[in-house]
């Protein structure tokens, strides 16, 4: 019996200061073959590039993962300001209406960190472009030195770094059999304001928003702020995620 195949979005990136190219992490990959049990398929985040009636076609599932660039704002109807740069409206273009098809259709997806900022523009919501200037909120940024540089050890980059409480009774609480998890943080941006068809499950201890779904949707189609991707193969919490993931991606599969 051959696997079913969840699309993995690309990011564009400029390599060597000179090649166009569409990356996606190495995680996500792995992520995808050796806990949610799949085969990854990488498809560009560029609409000249990958038509999402044909890519809905041949896929089972799809992750929408981190990336650098943010969502740009004027899809949330709030100026853009270079100070937020990069963003990488070419992604826009297609993981929005992709999120919307992928939700009409009951096909499975799974978005992290700007994949889950994606799913909540996606359903009419905001963003605030760095989280940790709202009143009370902490600093959701990976570690860095003393210098300004990012911190070379990636243990301490993906570090479990707070708490989130998880509705009690909720998809999310189901999955992982508690209430209360701990997750790594390296995000500026944020949820703002929440998109009608999403609900909120997860809260950070400072009250911003971690872990979402669809409301609506007829099967798999949660989100996360945190990298959950990076360490399924040990950490129980992004395990449950990514096998909860895999188990609906067959279920799709076996039901084509």
């Amino acid at each position: 019996m051959t696997r079913p195949v969840i699309g993995v979005i690309g990011n564009a990136r400029i390599v060597e200061s000179r090649f166009a190219a569409q990356l996606v992490g190495d995680n996500n990959l792995r992520a995808i073959t050796e806990v949610a049990g799949a085969l990854p398929l990488m498809f560009a985040g560029s609409p000249s590039l990958t038509d999402i009636q044909d890519l809905l076609a041949i896929v089972d599932g799809v992750l929408l993962t981190g990336a650098r660039a943010n969502v740009h704002p004027s899809h949330f109807n709030t100026e853009p300001n270079p100070k937020h740069e990069p963003y990488d409206e070419d992604r826009d273009a297609v993981a929005l209406p992709l999120i919307r098809a992928c939700v009409e259709r009951g096909l499975p997806i799974f978005g992290i960190c700007r994949g889950f900022q994606e799913m909540n523009v996606a359903a009419g919501g905001s963003l605030h472009p760095e989280i940790r200037e709202l009143p009370g909120r902490m600093n959701h940024r990976m570690p860095r030195l003393e210098n300004g540089e990012i911190h070379p050890d990636l243990e301490v980059v993906f570090a479990d770094r707070h708490d989130v409480r998880l509705v009690p009774g909720g998809t999310f609480a189901r999955i992982f059999g508690r209430d209360v998890i701990r997750v790594n943080s390296l995000h500026g941006q944020g949820v703002l304001e929440l998109g009608e068809q999403v609900v909120a499950e997860g809260i950070a201890e400072d009250g911003t928003i971690e872990a979402i779904r669809f409301k609506d949707a007829r099967e798999f189609a949660l989100g996360v702020q945190w990298h959950a991707e990076h360490d399924p193969q040990t950490n129980p919490v992004n395990r449950a995620l990514f096998q909860a993931f895999g188990d609906a991606v067959r279920r799709h599969k076996s039901n084509r």
